[in-house]
C-alpha cells in the first residue's frame, strides 16, 4: 500500500470509499467526547470526507491529514474556502478559518507542524492501512496527539472477502493497538447485508477511546 495507490485512486476518481453525507456513527456518538465549543479534531487520513463539514457545523475547528492534494483542493471546493497554502519541508499546509489540512505523508507530519488538538476522528485511516502497517500508525498518532480522546470506526467482515482496503478490523486486533493507553469501549456496531462494495456483508462499529486514569493507590 503505497502513495501511489492512492493517488492513482483519487486521479482516476475511484473513491468507492467516500461518503456522500457525515458517517452515521459520527453524528450519533461524537457528543460523548464532551468536547469544549471550539475544540480542534485532527482527523487523519480524510479524504474530502463530508464529516469534516459535519464537524465544522457543529462549532468545532479542524486538522486533517490527506496524502491527495487533488482531495484536499476537492474539499476546500466543496466548503466554499479559498485556501492559503503554504509548503512545510514535505507537507503542504493548506488552511482558512477553522480548518487546517496537511497534504503529505502522514508519517511526515510532525507534532510541531499540526500543533495541539483536544480529540480524534478516525474512520477512514486505521481501516484504509494494511496490517503491517497498523502499529506504526497508531504509534505515530500517538507521537502526533498523545492520548486525547478518540472516536474510532472501524470495519468487519468475513476472511478473504475483499483484499482490501478497507480492512477487516475486529475487537481483538483494536485492543491490541489501544488497550495500553485507553480505556476502549465499544459503544455501537451496525450490521448491514451489502454495505461492503455494495454486495458483501459488513458491520460498521463505532468505539470511544478514553484516557485511562492512572490509580494513586
Amino acid at each position: 500500500m503505497d502513495a501511489k495507490f492512492w493517488t492513482e485512486r483519487w486521479e482516476s476518481n475511484t473513491i468507492g470509499f467516500h461518503e456522500g453525507e457525515p458517517n452515521s456513527l459520527l453524528v450519533a456518538h461524537f457528543g460523548a467526547l464532551a468536547l469544549a465549543p471550539g475544540a480542534r479534531v485532527f482527523v487523519p487520513l480524510c479524504g474530502k470526507t463530508r464529516d469534516i463539514h459535519w464537524l465544522l457545523e457543529q462549532g468545532y475547528r479542524v486538522a486533517g491529514a490527506e496524502l491527495s492534494e487533488l482531495a484536499v483542493a476537492h474539499l476546500f471546493q466543496e466548503l466554499g474556502i479559498e485556501p492559503v497554502i503554504e509548503v512545510r519541508g514535505t507537507t503542504t499546509h493548506y488552511y482558512g478559518e477553522h480548518i487546517d489540512l496537511y497534504a503529505g505523508d502522514i508519517f511526515h507530519l510532525r507534532p510541531e507542524t499540526l500543533g495541539t488538538v483536544d480529540a480524534i476522528y478516525d474512520r477512514a485511516a486505521l481501516v484504509a492501512l494494511p496490517e503491517a502497517m497498523r502499529k506504526a500508525y497508531r504509534a505515530h498518532l500517538q507521537t502526533l496527539c498523545g492520548t486525547v480522546s478518540q472516536l474510532l470506526i472501524t470495519l468487519e467482515y468475513g476472511e478473504g472477502l475483499i483484499d482490501g482496503p478497507p480492512f477487516s478490523i475486529v475487537e481483538e486486533e483494536v485492543r491490541r493497538h489501544y488497550d495500553s493507553a485507553y480505556a476502549v469501549e465499544s459503544v455501537e456496531s451496525r450490521y448491514s447485508p451489502e454495505g461492503l462494495h455494495g454486495k458483501y456483508p459488513v458491520t460498521e462499529r463505532a468505539w470511544i477511546l478514553s484516557e485511562k486514569k492512572v490509580s494513586n493507590t
